[in-house]
């Protein structure tokens, strides 16, 4: 093919990054590629713009059953052969589904790149998604939700999306529900899956001994050789709960045997792109980030009330999220809640030391550096700043926005996160019990 006149450098490489450059084909999907010279391995994602937040009730579940259903087969590969050609040259293959986006991956050696993104390609455009494998899979789902279910430390953070946002598509689980997935029908996913996975919604990003050119030849001649180069795509489907997505403060409580309590008490946070998440990372950090925060010398380390204890963010288009999770004796409950809500009040009052701030932006730092050591980190990154950000911010940006921030930034944005209204989910023997008094 000729080289596209579409091409850009997003990085060039400076201080000992790789070169980052994009290719738009032409149809509208995207190509982003990182070439790290040094290494033997390359990392390939296909990222498709639709999650499981996109989904409308008739379709809740679909996006992650699709995730199941494109590795039963396509024309030219049945479910083994596409497992077999990645597995048989000693590389990986996989697939995930978050609330915004949806990823294919794999990695292999440099020299087998052609093969996967030819296997990737061929399954993100030309599954056969027939009723026989609906079926099955559709059990195997249902397996998932139930081991899923079993495991109380994930469910909680369920329950805590459910009662923060409502019944939304944000607020509901990424696998779906027993009912909803008992009441996808196979023409209902399969129309799901020609309407959204299009060029135009798609990114292919790739990451290791690659040479970008090479790589976008591959990509067109892959998409090009079953006609899914071109074609428009329909607009995206309105994101039901936002912006301004609906929190509210609340209580929900599972009543369980369980030997642990498990409890999340958080808020809304700040959407992906708002400049005030670097402050917000660095509190997150200092208030439960890691074993010197406070969280976790506080409940652990002062007065041993539980095994795992630490804050956490996340991050979307239109909203985020704050939350505080704390595993613990059922006994133990009302003595970890006071200490979360206690260290949450004095935050809001006094801020953090300037200690916590610098123990804070190292963590930050370290946690970025050290996490694009290899190429499947450096692919995601590409991968989802071309999809779901403004644009790619180089590393050494990011660095020095977690050094701006300052003692006034942090204390800022702690009386506007920490002040908004509560929301606690736990899951206990607690039957009857009330525990609004802790969100009050």
């Amino acid at each position: 093919m000729k080289r596209p006149l579409n091409t850009i450098t997003l990085h060039d490489g400076e201080n000992g990054a790789g070169v980052v450059r994009r290719t738009v084909l032409p149809g509208g999907l995207r190509v982003v590629t990182e070439t790290m010279p040094a290494v033997r391995s390359v990392s390939v994602g296909m990222w498709v713009g639709i999650g499981s937040r996109d989904e409308a009730p008739e379709h809740m579940g679909a996006t992650h059953f699709l995730e199941h259903l494109l590795f039963k087969g396509t024309p030219r590969r049945n479910a083994l052969e596409i497992s077999a050609a990645i597995e048989g040259i000693g590389g990986e293959i996989n697939a995930f589904t978050a609330k915004e986006y949806t990823c294919y991956y794999a990695r292999v050696l440099d020299e087998d790149l052609p093969l996967a993104i030819d296997v990737l390609a061929d399954l993100v455009t030309s599954s056969l998604i027939t009723p026989e494998d609906v079926e099955s899979e559709r059990a195997v789902i249902l397996e998932e939700i139930a081991m899923h279910d079993d495991d109380p430390s994930d469910v909680v953070h369920e329950q805590f999306s459910a009662e923060l946002y409502g019944d939304t598509p944000i607020g509901r689980p990424i696998l779906g529900t027993v009912k909803s997935i008992n009441a996808l029908t196979r023409d209902r996913i399969a129309e799901y899956y020609h309407r959204f996975y299009r060029p135009p919604r798609t990114v292919v990003s790739v990451a290791g001994g690659v040479d970008h050119d090479r790589v976008v030849e591959l990509v067109a001649e892959a998409y090009d050789r079953v006609g899914a180069l071109e074609g428009d795509a329909p607009p995206a489907p309105p994101r039901l709960s936002g912006p301004g997505v609906p929190f509210r403060s609340g209580v929900r409580v599972l009543d369980r045997p369980t030997e642990q309590a498990n409890l999340v008490l958080g808020t809304t946070g700040l959407a992906r792109t708002d400049d005030r998440r670097f402050a917000l990372g660095v509190l997150n950090a200092a208030l439960g980030g890691g074993m010197s925060s406070r969280l976790f010398q506080e409940i652990r380390e002062k007065r041993g009330l539980a095994y795992s204890a630490y804050s956490y963010t996340s991050q979307y288009a239109d909203t985020g999220q704050f939350g505080i999770y704390v595993g613990c004796l059922p006994s133990k409950i009302d003595e970890v809640l006071k200490i979360c809500r206690d260290e949450l009040a004095r935050v809001v009052a006094e801020g953090l030391t300037e200690e916590e701030i610098v123990r804070g932006k190292g963590q930050m730092r370290g946690g970025l550096v050290l996490g694009l050591e290899d190429t499947g980190s450096r692919m995601s990154r590409i991968g989802k700043s071309e999809l779901v950000y403004d644009g790619l911010m180089p590393v050494d940006e990011v660095l020095r926005r977690i050094d701006a921030v300052t003692p006034e930034d942090v204390a800022a944005v702690a009386r506007e996160v920490l002040n908004r209204p509560l929301t606690l989910a736990v899951i206990g023997p607690y039957a009857g019990r009330d525990f609004s008094d802790y969100i009050a």
